[in-house]
């Protein structure tokens, strides 16, 4: 397994150019010839092995990272192998020393790998309940017709209702969901809005890395659909952004 990821993420850039790096972890290993200490706590429990990756700092590195880990999950999945977004409930600095983490380099995330366990176990049965992962934002919510405040309904979406909802569905911390989409003449545009004070004690912008995960699903379902397209940062969106759309939220890019 690991060979066929190995082979599948050659080329594991993100949108905005960012790298994102990763290794393999076994904890046992780690343990044994570098006297490290892997953990994690709350729901992840039996864990051997681990992806752990890392990306050099920049404009946007967040967004990078959580389109490439996302599209590593997917495909990990796609093999069978369970996975588990982990921001902040593992000790980084233990996970950092176990791939040599560079000056100038950040490690947002990590997730467990292996093959899951098929009954969940009370603990997490109720962290998932928690955190809302059954459920998802409905569409009026998150998507515009050619400005917020405008929901864009499935039929007006047309051919790209499947991508966006796919983007819908996307996994986002503690199910937060803070993309919104506008559709409109020369693209689809993706915003962030923010949650206020939210992830404050993470130390990175944990709805960034959300970003990257609405762009990665909607890129995959809209390239199997063959539908025509790229990511594009249109400044002048950038610019209005400041004055046109409400505080809190952010244009990050664009489908063009």
């Amino acid at each position: 397994m690991k060979e066929k990821i190995n082979l599948a993420f050659k080329d594991n850039q993100g949108p905005f150019g960012g790298a994102v790096r990763f290794e393999f972890v076994e904890r046992e290993l780690a343990q044994k010839e570098g006297n490290i200490k892997l953990g994690t706590y709350g729901v992840i429990k039996g864990a051997s092995s681990y992806i752990v990756t890392a990306i050099p700092e920049g404009k946007r590195d967040l967004e990078d990272f959580g389109y490439v880990l996302e599209k590593l999950i997917l495909y990990a999945t796609y093999l069978g192998l369970g996975t588990c977004w982990l921001g902040g409930t593992y000790t980084k600095n233990e996970f950092g020393k176990a791939i040599g983490l560079q000056v100038g380099e950040i490690m947002p995330c990590i997730t467990p790998i292996g093959y899951p366990h098929q009954k969940r176990s009370l603990l997490e049965s109720a962290m998932r309940l928690a955190a809302g992962s059954k459920n998802r934002k409905p569409w009026q919510e998150l998507f515009f017709n050619q400005a917020l405040g405008r929901p864009l309904t499935e039929a007006e979406a047309d051919k790209y209702a499947t991508p966006l909802e796919m983007v819908r569905l996307a996994p986002s911390a503690s199910n937060k969901q803070p993309w919104r989409i506008i559709m409109a003449q020369g693209g689809i545009h993706f915003y962030l809005q923010r949650t206020k004070d939210y992830g404050k004690g993470l130390g990175f912008d944990i709805q960034r890395v959300d970003m990257g995960i609405a762009m990665c699903h909607f890129e995959l379902a809209a390239k199997e659909l063959g539908l025509p397209g790229q990511w594009q940062i249109i400044e002048s969106k950038a610019d209005a952004a400041e004055s046109t759309i409400p505080p809190g939220t952010h244009y990050i890019v664009s489908w063009v």
